[in-house]
């Protein structure tokens, strides 16, 4: 069945703002500006400032949803029944989960390439398939056990790339490692980041995990630093409406070839940019990668039913909850 325009423009969003996301992230990241007191130029290394943006962008979605739920009040449908009570405070532990885990990744993406970045995100498929199974007690697919497993050989060939990669020689190997796995920093609270020392870590004068202060000095000096944290502010607010929206109209599948996209554009844009340097391992990790996340999501199962039987398979698998069981898609929105 064709797509609507509005599907298509969703579709489109989705992959835009989702590259701008992480490309807009990556160029603050590659600016070089003075910081508070004199200090000498040093580079934009700021991930929990940049951590805080955007869960900024996110939190502007709360005033959508509120003007949609006055929008909707005003019209009154008799097929709704009325909504269940629910305890805020139940968000706040999947919420420090996700800050920790935004924190960390934009550490990475200061430490490695925007495409390597992307790529690397993957990863989420492992440990989303083997807690399932630890707390939830669900009991995958063979093809899904294959598809994490393909994706860990995905992840080394990346992660070699990178490692082999001439593209970056200001980080050292230390760094770059770190960058991969980003096991290191576990703190939750901007305030202490102040005044945890990191030394050599830390790219800013004062040697300390955060400096939000000097950060804001050297947006005042580089004007163009506040752009790219506005472009990865807004995008991600677009691209969280578009990705939700594009589960719900197309299908999970659909939103997980888009983000597969998305890598390609950020790769591509990276090289032409100069960002980083073309190296083969590259292809070649992001195909294996592929492979294992249309596995684990059952990308598969469609293709072998248009074979078996000669039609077109039926669409019982295209408008997945989010929530509704191990076909739906696992990349995050973020």
């Amino acid at each position: 069945m064709a797509w609507t325009r509005y599907q298509l423009f969703l579709a489109g969003l989705m992959l835009v703002t989702g590259s701008i996301n992480t490309l807009s992230a990556k160029w603050a990241d590659n600016f070089v500006a003075q910081g508070c007191g004199g200090s000498k130029e040093h580079s934009f290394q700021h991930p929990f400032l940049q951590a805080v943006g955007m869960f900024l962008g996110e939190f502007s979605c709360l005033a959508v949803f509120y003007l949609l739920r006055c929008r909707a009040a005003g019209q009154p449908d008799a097929s709704l029944g009325p909504q269940q009570p629910f305890n805020p405070l139940l968000f706040l532990p999947p919420a420090l989960c996700d800050m920790t885990g935004t924190s960390i990744m934009y550490v990475a993406l200061n430490m490695t390439s925007a495409s390597s970045f992307q790529m690397l995100r993957g990863a989420v498929i492992i440990f989303t398939g083997l807690f399932s199974v630890a707390f939830l007690g669900r009991r995958l697919a063979l093809s899904q056990w294959l598809g994490i497993l393909v994706t860990i050989a995905g992840l080394v060939v990346v992660g070699l790339a990178d490692l082999l990669s001439k593209h970056d020689d200001q980080h050292k190997l230390s760094e770059v490692i770190t960058g991969l796995f980003g096991l290191v920093i576990l703190s939750l609270l901007l305030v202490p980041m102040y005044y945890i020392p990191a030394g050599s870590f830390s790219g800013n004068p004062r040697g300390v995990l955060e400096d939000a202060l000097d950060a804001f000095c050297q947006v005042g000096r580089q004007p163009l630093i506040a752009l790219a944290l506005l472009g990865n502010i807004s995008s991600i607010a677009f691209f969280n409406f578009a990705g939700i929206s594009v589960t719900k109209e197309l299908s999970a599948t659909t939103r997980m070839v888009l983000d597969s996209l998305r890598t390609v554009v950020i790769w591509a844009l990276s090289l032409a940019l100069g960002w980083e340097a073309f190296h083969p391992l590259q292809i070649l990790g992001f195909l294996i990668l592929l492979l294992g996340t249309a596995l684990y999501n059952g990308l598969h199962r469609p293709l072998l039913t248009r074979l078996s039987r000669g039609r077109p398979p039926a669409e019982e698998g295209e408008h997945e909850r989010l929530l509704g069981g191990s076909r739906t898609a696992i990349n995050d929105a973020s």
